[in-house]
Order: structure tokens, then C-alpha cells, then sequence
């Protein structure tokens, strides 16, 4: 079988990297996968002790693999999370695939003549996903053997690469500050939230114990870090939470309606990346009904929760922050803590390091604090970026602010793919259409289009989305409202029926979910 034949290259074992595997296995391909950790699940893997999903579970589950029975709630904690992963990989046959410990260094892509990529109408040549002409090789550190003096490097020459390398692990996004002013003045610890959540949950509970502790940030690490420290210290030694800029934070009870609003009907109030006429008009005339049910989710929240008192209340709209990709559950007791001193609040526009703690800007004292955790998030792009030895490809990755081609093909990086890299409500489901819309492309059941047809469709949804998030764009986060649209295209590209409900009503108000698209063939 030609697919045999076929070397294929996935980079890391978190859950894109499993379904990556999966898809490619059916279609008669034998993948090696490489994971820097010992074992499967990535972020999962490795997380604080309260994270659990924020997204109900009907929506985070492989559409031909169920949650066990034995998992009631509906939104489980990370060790189910990582107990479910393990299963899938069982069931499927996908541990034999991974080598562990094994860490890409860097890949190159070797050709003939680099010329000959400018002068490319087709993806690698061809539209296809393997090309004569060019092949990647990867440098991979091997970590396993702990008696060797020195990690050794192996390279690997294959035929196609699908980076899996997740958007929040490994480059961690550290604040500048003036000279004398950062960390470095700083008598207490300053970690980053990556570092605090790879600790043993034991290790993190002596670290935190009986010290103030100060958490930087305002999304879903920062909250949850925050949250988890003020439940474990009380009130003798509260946790303050600083922030820059607060966001609508959801309880969990809401996120099911949220959810099951992202159904046919409402992406008719959304607008379209080259979008006819009716389209926009129709889009223009239903919209006044999403600001009204953002305007609704607002006023509950700021009735139920004390925001105007903690100065909580976000400037943007509820529907924004959404379509964004930023969004935070409410951890459990989140408020109670605040009530009985647990958890401070304060939003501050800049701050600096002291000796004994932090400068908070329109203070006159500072921020006393042993511990401080910085929330601050991943520099993903720079982290997908660097993973390219080519100054060529590094730029068309940096030098480029327009989203993937499906959103997972670079038009002018040929024979790659890069799966959850896009942020989703639901980003198991999101990457596992795409994981299998790749298989399909793979075992050649369709060709991409040109690379200049690939780069005015990225181009069209770059223009869109600038044109409704304005400064809040990122390339990550273009389809967040357009779920169903975007699984029609997939579905397009593949050859089969996009509609997946049995009647009318159905296709047009209830939620689509992983389910729907068990048997995409």
C-alpha cells in the first residue's frame, strides 16, 4: 500500500497529537508520534490541583469514543480528563506510536532548491500532501536515559510534519520591567503560573502555605491559581489577585445555554468572510438578537455578583470576549472568598518589583508579597515560529498576522500541518474535524487549491474578523461563532453531506456537537 510508504511526523502527544494519530492510522499510514514528556495528555498532564474542564463534556468528547458511564459530572475534573485520554490511546492502539521523552528540537525542510518554493501555483508543488521535490528533517533530543551524560540528538527525515504542539506550555510570556525594577529586586519567589501547575500538588501546598501570595492576571489560569491559594491560606494569609483589565467570568451553570446557542441559526447573525449581499443583509437584520442576548447574560451577571463593588465590571461586551476566546469560568466559592478575606482584588494598570514586594501604580504603599505567580500567559507564536530552523518560514509565520488555510495549512510552508493551534469553545471537537478533514487530504481525497486561492481565502477572513474584533483580532481565534460554517467547508472539501441533523428544525436551532460527525465519509 502506497501509504506505507509514507513517513509521517506528529510533534507532541497532548490531544491533538492523539486524534492526529488516530485519523492518519485508519487511513493506512504509520505515523511516529514525539513527545518531550514522559507520558500522553499535555496540558492535562500537568496542571493545578482545581482545574477541571470549562466546557460541559458533551462538547469535549471524541465523537466515536464516549465518556466512561462511571463520569457523571458534567464537567470533570483533570484527572478524569486524563484518564479519558488514556483510554482513547488504549482503545486505539496509539501508545505503540509515541516515542516519549523525545523532543523536537527543530525541523528543517530540504529541497532541491529553495527557488523553487517561489515559484510554486501549487501547496508543495502539487496541491498534494507529499511532494518529489522535498522532504522535512527533524532534530530530535532524545532525554530517556538518565545515565548518559548528555541528552543525544537524532534526525529523521519524513514525508509530511503535523505540529501538535499546543498553544499554552513550554514559552512562557514574562512582563518587561524598567532596569532595577523587575524580579531581580525581588526578595520573595516570582514564578510563572506554567511552573507553579507542573508541581506536585503536595509541593505546590508547602509552597504556598502561610505566605502572601500574589497572582498576576485575569484569565483562566490567573483565577483559578488565585482561587486555589485563597481556599488552601484563608483569611490569615489572603491571596491578592491584580489585574490589568477584568473579563466577564461565567458560572458554570450558564455555559450549557452558551453552548447550545451555537447552532445554524445563530451563525446567521454573524458576518462572513466574503459574504454575498442576502448573507450580509440577513447577518445585518438577525445581529440586534446577539446583542441582546449578550446584554442579558451582562445585567444577570452583574446582578447575581458584586462586579461594580470589586471595580469587576468589563468595558467590553460579554459577546466580544466570546467571540475573543477569552473565556473564564467562575471557580467554586470564588466571591465567598472575597467576602471573608481570602482574596483581594486590585486593578492596577502597571506595576514594578520592590524589595519587600510590588509597586502597584496610584499606591503609596506597596504590595507586600512573598510569592508572586504570573498569570501572564504563552508566547505561542514566537514558540511555533522557532520550531522552524528556516529564516524563510519563521517569517511567513511572523511576519504574517492572517489566520491558517482551514486553519491548519500555511499556504507557503509545504507538507505541514498544525493542529490546535486555533482556539475554540470546544477545542477537542474543533480539532478533531480538522484532524479528520487532514486524514482525508492525506490518503488524497481531495487537493488544496492554489496557494494564491489558499491566500485569498485567509486573507478574507483576516478582513472580516479585523473588521468586527478590531484590536482584540488574533489569527487563533477566527471562527469561534462560525463552528458550523467552518465544519461545512471540511465537510465540502471532503465529499460529504454537511447537514447532519434528520429534519429541519433540527438543523437550523439545535447545537451541533462531536456526535454529529461521527461518520464523516
Amino acid at each position: 500500500m502506497e501509504s506505507d510508504k509514507k513517513r509521517i511526523a506528529i510533534i507532541g502527544a497532548g490531544i491533538s497529537g492523539l486524534m492526529a494519530c488516530k485519523y492518519t492510522l485508519e487511513k493506512g499510514f504509520n505515523p511516529i508520534v514525539f513527545e518531550a514528556r514522559s507520558g500522553i495528555g499535555g496540558v492535562w498532564s500537568q496542571t493545578i490541583e482545581s482545574t477541571k474542564l470549562q466546557t460541559p463534556k458533551d462538547f469535549y468528547q471524541f465523537s466515536d469514543f464516549s465518556w466512561p458511564r462511571e463520569v457523571k459530572e458534567t464537567y470533570p475534573d483533570h484527572t478524569q480528563v486524563l484518564e479519558y485520554l488514556h483510554a482513547y490511546a488504549l482503545h486505539f492502539n496509539i501508545l505503540p506510536r509515541i516515542k516519549f521523552n523525545s523532543k523536537v528540537t527543530c525541523i528543517d525542510y530540504v529541497t532541491s532548491s529553495t527557488a523553487d518554493l517561489h515559484s510554486w501555483d501549487l501547496w508543495g508543488g502539487s496541491g498534494e500532501p507529499f511532494s518529489p521535490w522535498g522532504k522535512w528533517r527533524l532534530t530530535v533530543r532524545n532525554g530517556q536515559n538518565p545515565s548518559a551524560s548528555a541528552p543525544t540528538d537524532q534526525v529523521y527525515q519524513v514525508d509530511f510534519v503535523i505540529l501538535c504542539m499546543g498553544r499554552y506550555s513550554d514559552l512562557p510570556n514574562i512582563p518587561d520591567f524598567p532596569l532595577s525594577k523587575g524580579p531581580e529586586v525581588f526578595n520573595g519567589k516570582v514564578l510563572h503560573s506554567m511552573d507553579y501547575a507542573v508541581m506536585d500538588d503536595d509541593v505546590a501546598a508547602d509552597l504556598i502555605k502561610e505566605k502572601r501570595v500574589t497572582v498576576i492576571g485575569f484569565q483562566k489560569s490567573a483565577v483559578d491559581i488565585a482561587a486555589e491559594v485563597a481556599n488552601k491560606n484563608g483569611e490569615t494569609h489572603p491571596c491578592t489577585l491584580l489585574f490589568k483589565t477584568a473579563h466577564w467570568i461565567v458560572p458554570e451553570y450558564l455555559l450549557p445555554l452558551v453552548f447550545q446557542g451555537l447552532n445554524r441559526f445563530t451563525e446567521l447573525m454573524i458576518h462572513k468572510p466574503g459574504e454575498g449581499f442576502f448573507i450580509w443583509l440577513l447577518a445585518m437584520l438577525l445581529s440586534p438578537l446577539l446583542w441582546i442576548f449578550s446584554m442579558s447574560i451582562e445585567c444577570y451577571l452583574k446582578y447575581m455578583y458584586p462586579l461594580k463593588k470589586y471595580n469587576m465590571v468589563p468595558t467590553h461586551r460579554f459577546l466580544k470576549q466570546i467571540s475573543s476566546c477569552m473565556f473564564t469560568v467562575l471557580p467554586a466559592n470564588f466571591y465567598d472568598r472575597i467576602k471573608d478575606g481570602s482574596l483581594f482584588l486590585k486593578k492596577s494598570q502597571s506595576f514594578s518589583f520592590c524589595r519587600n514586594g510590588l509597586i502597584v501604580q496610584g499606591e503609596s504603599k506597596p504590595l507586600l508579597s512573598d510569592i508572586v505567580i504570573l498569570a501572564t500567559g504563552y508566547k505561542s507564536e514566537e514558540k511555533l515560529k522557532n520550531m522552524f530552523s528556516s529564516t524563510l518560514f519563521q517569517k511567513c509565520i511572523a511576519e504574517s498576522s492572517a489566520p491558517f488555510y482551514r486553519e491548519c495549512i500555511h499556504p507557503q510552508i509545504p507538507q505541514l500541518a498544525i493542529l490546535g493551534y486555533a482556539d475554540s469553545p470546544a477545542i477537542l471537537y474543533s480539532t478533531e474535524m480538522r484532524s479528520k478533514w487532514l486524514a482525508h487530504f492525506l490518503a488524497g481525497n481531495f487537493r488544496l487549491p492554489t496557494i494564491s486561492k489558499m491566500e485569498e481565502d485567509v486573507m478574507e477572513w483576516e478582513k472580516c474578523k479585523r473588521r468586527d474584533e478590531k484590536e482584540s483580532y488574533r489569527r487563533s481565534c477566527v471562527s469561534t461563532l462560525l463552528q458550523i460554517y467552518c465544519n461545512d467547508q471540511l465537510c465540502k472539501d471532503v465529499g460529504c453531506n454537511s447537514r447532519r441533523k434528520n429534519w429541519f428544525l433540527a438543523e437550523l436551532f439545535a447545537a451541533y456537537g462531536p456526535k454529529d460527525y461521527k461518520d464523516l465519509s
